[in-house]
């Protein structure tokens, strides 16, 4: 069966700003399988990466020959979200180099809730702004702790929690997420724990909704604890791992240090959100791996830039999208 004319159209157009912006590759985020032998003939020589919006179509797209699938974890994630996901997975693969221009194309506008549709948009979206100098190994190096689905969603929520603060109030706060056992076993409970009794799912980070509540959690004082499948299992929680032999910049208060000494003791990779600045910093092995800045648009990855003054208000403690 042949593409829907606005497809062709679609992919037409995506073949013509690839060849004249010019862009490195078609991102097609799908949600039914298409006919694979036009879909080349429309787009010519491009590079052509595909993602699909669920794990059984995915699965079917692997079996076409030469296609190149993105295989991501959709879960209950946007659009926006997916497409933002499957980008790194092709950074991280090295399909794409961080500072690659991509064509993307999707369905942008659902019609009816629940049901597979055809692609109607198309987005330009410049790697650079949102993956800038990150390279394939960082990546990588991180995503052997923790799954890049969690990671991401992780990251939004930091993100958004930085940008937007709560009820008006700009609030810091920390997750720390993977090897839970072990970092379980470093830390003490400030309060109650809020997510006791709830099931996995009322739990999972990588639900929007669930990230909503999340935010209101977070005005409490502590880390919050999320397992590397993205289930968080504690908040309120005081990190009491050793900063001996770690080195942070001048400015960063408690949280921070916190947050690599955690990472560095365990397998865990922490998120820390800054009060003062809504800056979010990611940890691993005691140090800064990643800082992205607050903006009103999609978050910008960006490098770790040393700032004049970061004080979380905390006391030092020793043991401590597509743009």
């Amino acid at each position: 069966m042949g593409l829907p004319r606005q497809t062709a159209v679609l992919l037409q157009a995506a073949q013509q700003f690839v060849r004249e912006l010019p862009a490195d590759a078609v991102l097609l985020l799908t949600e039914t399988n298409l006919d694979w032998d036009e879909v080349r003939e429309h787009l010519g020589h491009c590079r052509l990466l595909v993602a699909a919006q669920d794990a059984q179509l995915t699965q079917q797209l692997k079996e076409e020959p030469e296609l190149i699938v993105l295989d991501i974890d959709p879960g209950p994630t946007p659009t926006q979200e997916l497409m933002s996901l499957a980008l790194l997975e092709a950074v991280a693969q090295e399909y794409l180099m961080p500072g690659a221009h991509v064509v993307a194309l999707y369905n942008g506008i659902e019609a009816v809730p629940g049901q597979a549709e055809q692609i109607d948009s198309l987005s330009i979206i410049h790697l650079g702004e949102h993956l800038e100098r990150l390279s394939a190994q960082d990546l990588r190096r991180l995503d052997t702790q923790v799954p890049l689905e969690t990671l991401r969603a992780v990251v939004d929520l930091a993100t958004e929690i930085g940008q937007e603060g709560r009820e008006g109030q700009p609030i810091g706060t920390m997750f720390v997420v993977g090897d839970h056992r072990k970092v379980l076993s470093m830390s003490r409970p400030l309060n109650f724990n809020p997510f006791r009794g709830y099931s996995d799912a009322e739990r999972d980070v990588r639900d929007r909704r669930v990230r909503e509540q999340i935010k209101d959690i977070a005005k409490l004082e502590g880390a919050i604890i999320i397992r590397r499948d993205g289930v968080a299992i504690a908040a309120c929680m005081k990190i009491e791992a050793s900063s001996e032999g770690i080195t942070l910049s001048k400015g960063l208060g408690t949280r921070h240090w916190a947050g690599a000494a955690i990472s560095k003791q365990t397998k865990a990779i922490a998120v820390v959100v800054s009060q003062s600045s809504g800056s979010v910093r990611i940890f691993q092995n005691g140090q800064v791996m990643l800082q992205i800045e607050p903006m009103f648009r999609p978050m910008i990855w960006r490098h770790f830039q040393m700032e004049a003054s970061d004080d979380d208000g905390l006391s030092h403690n020793p043991v401590v999208s597509a743009t």
